[in-house]
């Protein structure tokens, strides 16, 4: 079908190992995506949802075994063990190949080959790059119609090259004892079997984007970052763009499709979303870095989202979406907890068993998704498939810190803001683990998609801060911190717009700060608190605002531990840490 020769030749190489009964090839029309559609209905890997209350929109369940991405069974495959880093799972390239290929061995005997041609970036960009995934499974298929531009677009975006990642997955048997995620950077090559949840087998989004793609940007000279991209427009029309990293949990798509509070609606303030997840950075013709989201949709967690924590993510999903391990309603619907509506009086919870709400289980799994395309969000951006990207005036750390973090803070320049993004991390809930308060680190919210040594990754940060004329400016923020009585004091979701107002004027000179031990802080005054009066008053935000010194001490140390497993930390991590440990002193 198609003419690229190096495509077809590793094409063949792959299902002359994995043996498959047929090989289809993807080409991304409609009339592919129904007939496709039709075959897994009919096969009975998924199932249509009411077409009258959710058109165009698909169900489908994961074996029970296999529900979330596995990061102790995903490896970094690289020659050398130290260029894979301590944070990562290190295999040799020829173990990988070895065990894998003797798991893909036949593993496609009486099953179809899809050979899915698919592009990460808008089709008009230069910065874009072609995947190309062989995979077993039309869930996976369906799915990366959806998160990617999939079919002749991607392959004439190709052309003749052999500039793509080669990417193979096989369900094989869905034991999870013979389950692995490989990548190998060296070879721009992902090997994925024994799993059939998105995170594992949607090859286009962790596995390509960020861990082949950060290695890609190291040698290149961009920056591949698990980061939302959002843009804010004022009341004369003009829009100014951030990016931001969270670790899981810390409201990172409530913010990318965030709707401004009432007081900036009325002004004429707007938020638009270019990206939910990912966000690769090159520095433009301007001196400024400017950003696209690779991604064509949105692979959301379900629970917890509903029409008051994320009204424009639940309007997404109102039509075209295949929503993964949530609850299926007796009228073809679907249902999760936390969604802001009555549970149904009975329904199959997720594994497909009748549930009710007596049931004393949930009737989604806490990781369930959905997969929407981006197009259908009513805030996505108009700039959202521009090929030059947006141009970045801030990047956003943050994460889910009880005392320590205030509620904003700027670093002091691109170095500092390098070592702030390196130290970011979650505090532990005793939902999770039973202990409250251990600090997970999780630098630049990349631990688990890093494809390279973080040391290496921190390092590339720097040198990149050395060749962006107009870098932008670079925040802390935290919106989880609590009262003593372990209340969150800041009201979040929509009200986080004041403190990106804040940055953004920073960002335009627009308003001073206090200049602290930590970096530069807002002056209490310059926070707007129009509307909230009442939830926060001067004394909250002073709060917020306040520097504990013990706290902070502690955080050096837990800093200092955690730095203590790297073999490659720059001499100017270390430099800053030792600045800040000084600082702290003189309070």
């Amino acid at each position: 079908m198609y003419t690229n020769k190096a495509v077809n030749n590793w094409v063949a190489e792959m299902a002359e190992l994995t043996k498959p009964d047929n090989i289809v090839w993807i080409d991304g029309s409609e009339e592919e995506r129904a007939r496709l559609a039709q075959e897994a209905v009919d096969t009975g890997e998924m199932q249509y949802l009411n077409q009258e209350l959710l058109p165009g929109c698909m169900y489908h369940r994961t074996a029970e075994n296999d529900v979330a991405r596995v990061e102790h069974l995903t490896f970094i495959c690289t020659s050398k063990r130290e260029d894979a880093g301590p944070t990562n799972n290190w295999m040799s390239p020829d173990e990988a190949y070895g065990k894998l290929g003797a798991l893909f061995d036949g593993s496609m005997k009486g099953r179809t080959m899809y050979a899915i041609p698919y592009l990460m970036g808008p089709a008009a960009s230069e910065f874009s790059k072609v995947g190309i995934e062989l995979t077993d499974s039309i869930y996976v298929v369906l799915n990366m119609r959806i998160m990617t531009r999939m079919g002749k677009v991607a392959m004439d975006y190709l052309g003749d090259s052999d500039d793509f990642v080669k990417g193979l997955h096989s369900k094989l048997d869905l034991n999870p004892e013979r389950r692995y995620i490989c990548h190998f950077p060296e070879d721009n090559a992902i090997w994925s079997i024994g799993s059939g949840y998105g995170g594992n087998v949607l090859l286009g989004k962790k596995c390509f984007s960020l861990r082949i793609g950060s290695y890609l940007a190291r040698q290149q000279g961009w920056l591949a970052e698990h980061m939302l991209i959002l843009g804010v427009e004022d009341p004369e029309g003009k829009t100014s763009y951030i990016a931001a990293a969270f670790p899981s949990a810390c409201g990172k798509t409530n913010l990318a499709m965030m709707i401004p509070p009432e007081y900036a609606r009325e002004k004429g303030y707007k938020v638009w979303t270019v990206g939910d997840d990912i966000a690769w950075m090159r520095i433009g013709e301007d001196g400024r870095l400017w950003a696209v989201n690779p991604e064509y949709g949105f692979f959301g967690v379900a629970p917890g989202t509903s029409m008051k924590s994320n009204p424009n993510a639940l309007l997404t999903t109102k039509k075209n979406t295949i929503f993964t391990n949530v609850a299926l309603t007796p009228d073809g619907n679907i249902w999760w907890e936390g969604m802001g509506t009555d549970a149904p009086a009975e329904a199959l919870d997720w594994r497909g068993n009748p549930w009710t709400p007596a049931s004393g289980e949930k009737a989604a799994h806490p990781n369930s998704r959905f997969t929407a395309p981006a197009g259908q969000c009513p805030c996505i951006s108009p700039e959202w498939e521009s090929p030059q990207g947006v141009p970045i005036s801030a990047i956003l750390f943050g994460g889910r810190r009880a005392k320590v973090a205030p509620l904003v803070y700027q670093s002091f320049d691109w170095e500092h803001g390098v070592f702030v993004g390196a130290t970011m991390g979650s505090e532990t809930t005793a939902a999770a683990t039973g202990q409250v308060g251990v600090v997970r680190r999780d630098p630049m919210a990349m631990l688990p998609f890093c494809g390279y040594n973080m040391g290496d990754y921190f390092a590339h940060w720097l040198a990149m801060g050395k060749k962006i004329p107009n870098p932008p400016k670079i925040f802390n923020v935290n919106w989880f911190r609590t009262n003593d009585e372990g209340k969150f004091i800041w009201p979040g979701f929509g009200e986080n717009f004041r403190v990106i107002k804040w940055v953004l004027d920073r960002c335009a000179g627009k308003t001073d700060a206090n200049e602290t031990a930590i970096g530069y802080m807002p002056k209490p005054e310059d926070i707007e608190l129009t509307g909230i009066e009442d939830e926060v008053n001067g004394d909250i935000i002073r709060d917020l605002l306040s520097i504990d010194k013990d706290s902070w001490a502690a955080e050096v140390e837990n800093q200092m531990e955690f730095f203590g497993k790297f073999d490659r930390l720059p001499d100017e991590i270390r430099t800053q840490q030792a600045g800040l440990k000084e600082r702290l002193g003189r309070i």
